[in-house]
């Protein structure tokens, strides 16, 4: 955290390509929140941001005379800051099993997604990977309307960007994980879900 100058509107630096900053773009629209997009292209060295970020990382999420960074620090002030509709349950075992479920996407998928985006590794091992993970939890997205949920939670607002991007990458997972296509339609129909897309984001689907 880091104490800045007041701005008048809040602001978010993100990139129009990182699926973490489409995570927290993603709840700012479900949240229907205004808020000023600062672009930033991932490994830029942008003063602004090391201002209110000794990391310079994004996203980060600048309201008033308060700095934000860390996708889940910064989704679940949101959730807080705007409650309608609320995105993490009420409860405290509920709200930890939905902390643990978000972990465990980054854990699993996010950083087999990261060795694709940065072609770190062995790419098309990552690929098989992901592909392989998540075609085995295929069943576990046919229980509710979304993930684990009736409602639309911080775990879907986690997985969405991520299942966005993979025919980008080479994963097609037609015939092999129809919950999933059909959960990941649902997500992607919702207007907040199309108001988060950047243009890039947008083509990666053309």
């Amino acid at each position: 955290m880091a104490t800045v100058g007041r701005r008048s509107v809040m602001s978010l630096f993100s990139s129009p390509e990182c699926p973490f900053s489409h995570r927290v773009r993603f709840v700012l629209a479900e949240k229907g929140a205004s808020v000023e997009l600062l672009p930033v292209a991932e490994g830029e060295q942008v003063e602004e941001l090391y201002e209110v970020n000794p990391y310079g990382t994004i996203p980060t999420l600048v309201d008033r005379d308060l700095a934000l960074y860390d996708t889940k620090i910064i989704t679940e002030y949101l959730d807080e800051r705007f409650p309608h509709p609320p995105l993490m349950p009420v409860d405290p075992v509920s709200r930890a099993k939905a902390r643990l479920v978000v972990y465990r996407i980054e854990k699993d998928w996010y950083s087999l997604l990261e060795s694709l985006r940065h072609g770190e590794g062995d790419v098309d091992a990552a690929r098989e990977e992901l592909t392989e993970s998540l075609i085995s939890s295929d069943e576990v997205f046919a229980a509710e309307p979304f993930f684990l949920s009736e409602e639309l939670t911080v775990m879907d607002c986690a997985l969405a960007p991520l299942l966005w991007r993979l025919p980008y990458h080479g994963i097609d997972l037609t015939g092999r994980a129809d919950a999933i296509l059909e959960y990941a339609d649902r997500l992607f129909a919702r207007d907040s879900f199309q108001e988060s897309l950047t243009d890039r984001e947008k083509a990666m689907r053309a």
